[in-house]
Formats: C-alpha cells, structure tokens, sequence
C-alpha cells in the first residue's frame, strides 16, 4: 500500500491548520529554552499580517489533510525575507520534509522579489543550524564558539 501524497499547501496563519504547528513549537521553545510563544491566540492576532502576502507566507505540508510541515517568511526590509516558524512534526522528522518546506518558501520568496533570506535559530536547535548549512545558507556568526556563547544563530542566503 502506498503512501499519502504529501499536498503543499499555503495558508493564513489564521487558518485552523496552524494550530498544530503553533502548538508543538511553543511545546519545543518551553523544553528548549524555558520560555513559549505565549497564548497563541494572541500570538495569532498579532502577528497574522507578518505572514500574510504580499509581503510574506506561510505553507504548510499535509499528509492526509493533517499537517507535517511547515514555514513561514515575513519581509525583513525592502530586498530580504526572513524565515520563521519553521517546523516538522515530532513523528515525521528525518523524512527530508524541513527540505522540502525551505525549497518550496525559497521558491515564493523569490518569486516575491526577495533576493536574500535571513533568518536565526537557537543555540539549543543543533538540527536546525546542521539544516540550513546543508542547504546552502551562510552563517553570520563564527561557528567556532560554542553556541551558548553565539547565542541566537543568524543565517543568510542570497537568492539568484
């Protein structure tokens, strides 16, 4: 038997179908670093625009209508967007899907004009930072200190 199709799909950071996502960042944030995105209906109601066109995005993979995956970008300044929330669910990791959402938000972002991505993750996200170097993104910090020291983790990639 095979598999679901996995379905691309953008959506507003409304959208019911975040909440999954909201729900086991904020869980990973307060494991991680001891601190959450806070009441995520406030966090939607305040930052549903930063991620809504034409300035941003956010897109979300599903397997069966649920979601697996997802991102979202927001604009940094006039030539950049800067990634955030990017996400894949605890039973569906080491699957490529992380690739596949920045391949997919690289693709609208620069289709939006964009010509940079920005973006940090946490000094305690080791597979986030081993992620975007795979994938091509430039550390703005020196990857020699330790990463507590480093603190947040800024990343750059210059789009074609």
């Amino acid at each position: 038997m095979s598999s679901p199709a996995l379905e691309v799909r953008q959506v507003a950071y409304t959208d019911p179908l975040v909440v999954p996502m909201l729900t086991e960042l904020d869980r990973e944030y307060s494991t991680r670093y001891g601190h959450t995105l806070g009441d995520l209906g406030e966090e939607v109601r305040r930052r549903w625009a930063e991620f809504g066109a034409p300035d941003g995005g956010l897109l979300l993979l599903l397997v069966g209508g649920e979601p697996v995956a997802g991102g979202a970008f927001r604009r940094h300044d006039e030539r950049t967007a800067e990634l955030k929330r990017i996400w894949t669910h605890s039973a569906h990791r080491r699957r490529g899907l992380a690739r596949r959402v920045l391949a997919e938000l690289e693709s609208d972002i620069a289709s939006r004009g964009y010509r940079r991505i920005y973006l940090t993750t946490g000094p305690r996200q080791p597979e986030a930072v081993g992620l975007y170097l795979a994938t091509g993104y430039t550390p703005l910090y020196d990857p020699d200190l330790a990463p507590e020291q480093i603190g947040k983790h800024p990343f750059e990639k210059k789009l074609a």
